[in-house]
């Protein structure tokens, strides 16, 4: 029972580890998503029979690999509608982008890189790319995926389905772009594991403030394209901005689950080690002309994290990145934060001003951190009937309880005053 059961757990970690690659050779080799990930489910299944009694083999990706392979090409032999289909798409794909010679070398091919590619693919809707990226890549059931985007596991079985239909009718290709193209494309993969740590920081609804998994999530699948990309300076700003916010998790909350400014968090139980393997990725991220978008947050990031705190924080530097990250994502949130950094530079009337600037942007309608923010700035000016005005509408907007319960506390702090 006990050799059953670490083989099983063996299984399960090998999976866990390696499903990206071993989904990502078989759809090179064959060119279809539904059936590498049948005959991956096949061979898991198979190593779950024969591992417990022969032992886990000393490749166990290898294993896996060969053993879907074969019950691809068994597939393939009883359907011959599902085998011509393939061949003509495998055939296109060649055309396009002739494979590389096989490594003998290599256990298991990484062609993970091109999954992510197209996984992230623009023709594909943006909530599709992050589910696609989650399920395909970190190896997340249909079920986990679908608590990560708070939907019914049949509403998120419904969306990958016809995601992955997308994928086939649009005849979306399976490669890497080449250097002309990867300026433009490279961003969207980004930006799908971003969003994947968005929602793990700060959860967009339910009982916690963070979704801690889901944030962990995000950046092993940034330290896989890191590995994959190491020329790619935004992927290094993309990983090094994740490690930086990420690090403070542990005191971004109290015992009882409350939601801690970062005015109030205890720096001590920041982690320390994750800090300087992202500020090291900075340096990375910005050395060599024109930095990204993520090189820029990173930095903003790590400007917070090595202040002993907020009062001695480099506020003018701060400004200058938002100024400089402004110019490369005219978005209204970002506006919302380089007024927020005004504030604390020059004062909240300052900050207060450039708010009231983004009153009338439809963007923001739906966004609680506006009223929030301009509620704070209106506490801390004594103007305390308008900012329990801006804590109302802050609260009609928010989502998780701890968010709530902070903004509750607030506006009963400016009521009683």
């Amino acid at each position: 029972m006990a050799g059953q059961e670490a083989a099983v757990g063996s299984v399960e970690a090998v999976f866990r580890e390696e499903h990206g690659r071993l989904l990502a050779s078989l759809v090179h080799r064959f060119g279809d998503l539904d059936l590498a990930e049948e005959v991956a489910s096949e061979a898991i299944e198979a190593a779950l029979l024969h591992w417990p009694t022969d032992g886990v083999p000393s490749r166990p990706g290898a294993w896996l690999l060969t053993t879907a392979r074969r019950r691809a090409v068994d597939r393939l032999r009883r359907d011959r509608v599902l085998a011509t289909r393939l061949a003509v798409l495998q055939a296109e794909a060649e055309r396009a982008d002739p494979a590389p010679p096989a490594d003998a070398d290599r256990d298991l091919p990484d062609d993970r890189l091109a999954l992510f590619f197209t996984c992230a693919h623009p023709a594909l809707a943006a909530q599709d790319r992050g589910a696609l990226t989650l399920r395909f890549l970190a190896g997340l059931t249909t079920t986990e995926v679908a608590r990560a985007f708070l939907v019914p596991p049949a509403t998120m079985a419904q969306r990958l389905v016809r995601a992955k239909r997308k994928i086939r009718d649009a005849r979306i290709p399976f490669r890497v772009p080449g250097g002309d193209e990867l300026p433009d494309r490279l961003p969207t993969v980004l930006q799908a594991v971003y969003s994947v740590f968005t929602e793990g920081y700060a959860a967009s609804s339910g009982p916690d403030l963070q979704r801690i998994d889901l944030a962990e999530e995000a950046i092993r699948l940034a330290r896989i394209l890191r590995r994959l990309l190491p020329a790619e300076r935004e992927v290094a700003g993309l990983l090094g901005l994740l490690l930086l916010v990420h690090a403070r998790r542990n005191a971004r909350t109290g015992p009882d689950g409350a939601m801690v400014l970062l005015d109030d968090q205890d720096r001590g139980r920041w982690d320390h080690p994750m800090i300087d393997e992202g500020r090291a990725l900075v340096v990375i991220a910005l050395t060599g002309p024109r930095p990204g978008p993520y090189g820029v947050q990173a930095a903003i990031a790590a400007l917070h994290d090595e202040a002993a705190d907020v009062t001695s924080t480099d506020w003018p530097q701060v400004v200058a990145l938002y100024d400089v990250l402004l110019g490369m994502v005219p978005s209204p949130v970002v506006a919302l934060n380089r007024a927020a950094a005004v504030a604390m530079r020059d004062g909240p009337d300052a900050g207060l001003a450039l708010l009231d600037e983004l009153a009338d942007d439809p963007r923001l309608r739906g966004y609680h951190l506006y009223p929030a923010t301009r509620a704070d700035l209106l506490r801390r000016l004594g103007r305390y009937d308008e900012a329990a005005a801006a804590y109302r509408s802050a609260l009609a907007l928010v989502g998780t309880e701890p968010e709530r319960a902070h903004l509750l506390r607030r506006l009963a702090s400016v009521t009683a005053d």
